[in-house]
């Protein structure tokens, strides 16, 4: 397939993206070619145009990575799927597959690992390019739309949930309701979970209350870890924090109860501020996760394909990408927004 497609590329950090259009890319061996239908739109974007982590992407480059379409075009040696499949394009867009993690399903750390829409152009462009072991298959009856948060947003709390050890019946904390968030309490729930969830926003602790958490608290009203503490009689035995903020990162480990687990998912610029006497004395685990393996993906796609967890949405044109980056660089986006390309 030749000829020229739309696409939103960053090519200067922190300077807004520039629409334009794009040669569409040809699959070689071993690559397909995705028709985007939809990308939702992650604070890693935001993180990825501004430059703002230690490995920046090479300029130009297409930002991206929930993006969910069908596959147009095949290149030699592709098998594993077809052309008319739908499926995901997400932030794990390769691996070398045969290293300690890969073998031992990590690949999200493996050293030759690829990211969409950083290291790799992304789905903030009609059609992209993309790895055929790698993409998410998105299960029949999943709206393109729908999908598209999953395989970022769902993924990356449905594995952070699991790497809490929290057990059913026991509780956790989710810092920050947005866009994480309130796909984290759902998924909590699910799983057996007690929910307290944790945000400044009243609005969004009201949606986290209408998803099913049994406590919310108002950071901002509050000190978050006391009223946790209070609240589940000790503090969570996990504790999920989603939001991009430091000072969350220090309250979510002060609201971990003793030997519990505090998993990391947020990804603000800058160094963790931690309590090293609290984590000793209280036997606390601190630990980071990222995104998921390509079986935390299915899973967190079947979840939401039985209709147990739903992303809530917002539709957006490409044209409006700028807007919707400042929108959650203030903190003004409820939940998630989703680029609609199959409404053009």
């Amino acid at each position: 397939m030749t000829g020229k497609m739309q696409a939103a590329v960053v090519e200067t950090f922190g300077r807004p993206l520039v629409l334009r259009e794009w040669d569409i890319p040809s699959p070689g061996p071993g690559q397909i070619l995705v028709k985007t239908e939809a990308c939702g739109v992650c604070h890693t974007d935001l993180h990825a145009a501004r430059g703002d982590w230690p490995l920046k992407p090479t300029l130009p480059f297409i930002p991206g990575h929930e993006g969910i379409g069908l596959v147009v075009a095949i290149g030699s040696g592709v098998t594993i799927v077809k052309e008319g499949d739908r499926v995901g394009v997400p932030w794990l867009y390769s691996a070398c597959g045969h290293c300690e993690f890969c073998l031992t399903g990590w690949e999200t750390v493996c050293a030759k690992a690829q990211f969409g829409g950083y290291s790799k152009n992304g789905a903030f462009a009609e059609y992209l390019l993309a790895d055929p072991n790698y993409v998410a298959h998105v299960p029949a009856g999943l709206a393109a739309k729908d999908a598209a948060p999953i395989i970022c947003a769902g993924v990356t709390t449905y594995k952070g949930i699991k790497e809490t050890n929290a057990r059913p019946g026991e509780w956790i904390a989710i810092s920050g309701a947005g866009g994480l968030g309130h796909l984290a309490i759902q998924y909590a729930k699910v799983m057996g979970l007690h929910v307290c969830a944790i945000d400044i926003d009243d609005g969004k602790l009201a949606h986290a209350r209408s998803l099913g958490a049994d406590i919310v608290v108002n950071a901002k009203a509050n000190d978050p870890a006391s009223a946790v503490i209070q609240a589940t009689g000790g503090g969570a035995h996990g504790v999920l924090i989603t939001a991009p903020s430091l000072i969350a990162f220090k309250q979510g480990v002060g609201m971990t109860r003793k030997h519990g687990t505090c998993v990391l998912v947020g990804l603000p610029p800058g160094e963790f501020p931690l309590p090293l006497f609290e984590v000793v004395a209280n036997c606390l685990t601190i630990r980071g996760s990222f995104v998921g393996s390509r079986q935390d993906m299915a899973e967190a796609l079947s979840f939401a394909a039985e209709g147990k967890v739903k992303a809530d949405i917002e539709l957006q044109a490409l044209s409006s990408v700028n807007q919707i980056l400042d929108r959650l660089e203030h903190g003004d986006v409820a939940s998630r927004v989703v680029l609609d390309f199959a409404g053009k």
